[in-house]
């Protein structure tokens, strides 16, 4: 069985393990949809969780994801990498793994699905792995009369992660905020990977 995601900006760590763990096919034939890990990630800082979102270039309910470009109209890359530097610059492996995220940071990509291919790519090689995904050829909807795709597309949701009955649970580990705001589940890779470096998670 393969399992099908959308493109996703840091992903959260259950987008990760699915990567890390089994077959991933990326979903590139679909509409850019608003408001999901497709263009934010969630951190969390010593005020509690902080979404990170990138701002796109207006689109339609139409848009093809693979057309969908970001907008540096507002310095946002400057304000992501601030709100991370301060969130986990205290954090145990913030200062070994700080420069294979912070150019992302710094070089301007045209497309949202360029810049998180990329970002992926090299946050999976820091954990050992390749990230070969294929790739959808065409759209399809409704996957549930196919066994052999797991179908996460919408599923991983950032307004769904944190619901006290979402259903994907993960082993705790030391967060760098935990006396303050508790242990907060499924955030970001980039939580896990500078507070816990680059260990496989079960």
């Amino acid at each position: 069985m393969t399992t099908l995601l959308s493109t996703a900006y840091l992903p959260p760590i259950e987008y990760m393990l699915k990567c890390l763990q089994e077959p991933v096919t990326l979903e590139v034939c679909e509409h850019y949809i608003k408001q999901s890990y497709r263009n934010r990630a969630l951190i969390a800082t010593a005020n509690g969780v902080q979404v990170l979102s990138i701002p796109v270039v207006h689109v339609s309910s139409k848009m093809p994801i693979l057309d969908v470009c970001i907008d540096y109209a507002m310095p946002w890359q400057r304000l992501h990498w601030k709100s991370i530097d301060t969130a986990y610059s205290g954090s145990p492996y913030f200062l070994y793994f700080q420069d294979y995220i912070r150019p992302f940071y710094e070089k301007k990509y045209e497309f949202l699905f360029d810049f998180n291919l990329e970002l992926m790519q090299v946050i999976m090689k820091l954990f050992g792995h390749d990230f070969q995904a294929q790739r959808t050829n065409e759209f399809i909807a409704d996957y549930t009369q196919r066994d052999d795709i797991n179908d996460l597309r919408n599923a991983i949701h950032p307004k769904r992660c944190h619901k006290t009955d979402y259903p994907f649970q993960h082993q705790t580990y030391t967060q760098i905020f935990e006396d303050r705001l508790g242990f907060v589940p499924n955030l970001s890779i980039v939580d896990f990977l500078f507070n816990e470096g680059n260990r496989l998670m079960c």
